[in-house]
């Protein structure tokens, strides 16, 4: 139960901007405030073009292991290079996630 209350003073500029990064964040600017004070790890929610965008290289990574796959067999390295394309798409993706 949180019952003790601090109060502080900023610029119009500096609430605005700790406003805008508390609803990026997901939460509310005395939550904001008491993490960041913390030094508790702020990520920023993603917005429906970020995921549209993660789902498109999921997509991609998929499609290109599919395509590796295909042609082992064929053209080894070709198959070599398009797994590495793949490889690079999934960190890139872990990347997101973090």
């Amino acid at each position: 139960m949180k019952r003790a209350l601090i109060k502080f003073r900023c610029s119009v500029y500096e609430k605005k901007l700790l406003q805008v990064k508390a609803k990026a964040a997901g939460s509310s600017l005395s939550a904001f405030c008491r993490n960041s004070l913390m030094e508790q790890q702020i990520t920023e929610r993603m917005n429906e073009e970020h995921i549209n965008t993660y789902k498109m290289l999921v997509t991609y990574h998929n499609n290109f292991k599919r395509i590796g796959n295909m042609y082992k067999k064929g053209n080894p390295k070709l198959s070599e290079e398009v797994i590495l394309v793949a490889e690079e798409i999934k960190k890139h993706l872990k990347s997101i996630l973090k």
